[in-house]
């Protein structure tokens, strides 16, 4: 079977569960080397790790916040020092506080900007280095409520939106290097996360879901993980500093 990725590095923030995790196992399949980074909970990464490296491929294991300048730093002097080079960096770690505008505070303001939006200019800036020569793929994670008012969802949103805007201006002044930065928004995917919104929680909330997804049902990682392999494949080299929705048609139907 081709590998594609053979001999490729990448880093995957968050790929402990999830996204961050079928990313990370789908990259290994097509045969990248994967850096494992988690923040609260080794169990679940290091189960990904022993899957990767049950595929052929070599796995490094990261405790790092990304919303901390300090763990960034040493999440890339790790992945230097371990493998020498990064081709891959996929920003997928998120958090936040889902509460109504008036409920949000200073605290939840700063944490959740700073892991989902700040994290990522200074992560991008110690990608560079390191992808210099040879080129390579930058990939952000955001989310439709970037442009979209959803439930509770007001400062994430707001992270989201600065993400992509960091995605355009990345791309501009990084292509130049090679260096290729994209963003892939998902829909309503099926993880654990959904857990965190208290809109769907209920059942029939996410039966809906799936009822007013053109497609049929909701969208999985695995679909997240194609896309990004594409957007790391030589038939996405022009496609720079776009926002690629992943939703089954669920934002397109007027509500």
């Amino acid at each position: 079977m081709e590998k594609p990725l053979a001999s490729r590095v990448a880093l995957i923030t968050g790929s402990g569960r999830g996204i961050g995790r079928a990313i990370a196992l789908h990259f290994a399949r097509l045969g990248a080397d994967i850096v494992v980074n988690f923040f609260r909970n080794r169990a679940p990464a290091e189960e990904t790790a022993a899957q990767i490296r049950a595929l052929g491929c070599r796995a490094l294991v990261v405790k790092a916040n990304v919303g901390q300048i300090e763990d960034i730093q040493r999440l890339f002097e790790a992945t230097e020092a371990h493998f020498g080079r990064l081709d891959i960096f996929i920003h997928n770690a998120a958090s936040g506080y889902n509460r109504p505008v008036m409920g949000q505070k200073p605290k939840g303001w700063d944490w959740t900007m700073n892991i989902n939006a700040r994290s990522f200019l200074f992560c991008a800036q110690r990608c560079v280095p390191l992808m210099k020569k040879d080129g390579g793929r930058i990939i952000s994670i955001t989310s439709p409520g970037s442009q979209r008012v959803l439930p509770d969802y007001a400062v994430v949103g707001a992270s989201k939106a600065a993400l992509e805007a960091l995605t355009r201006y990345l791309a501009v002044e990084l292509a130049p290097y090679g260096i290729h930065v994209n963003a892939i928004s998902p829909g309503v995917v099926e993880t654990e996360a959904l857990q965190h919104f208290e809109a769907f929680k209920r059942e029939d909330l996410i039966a809906k879901a799936v009822a007013a997804t053109p497609a049929g049902r909701l969208v999985t990682p695995e679909d997240i993980a194609g896309v990004a392999a594409f957007l790391c494949s030589p038939a996405a080299d022009m496609i720079c500093g776009q926002v690629i929705v992943v939703d089954g048609g669920y934002t397109l139907p007027v509500r």
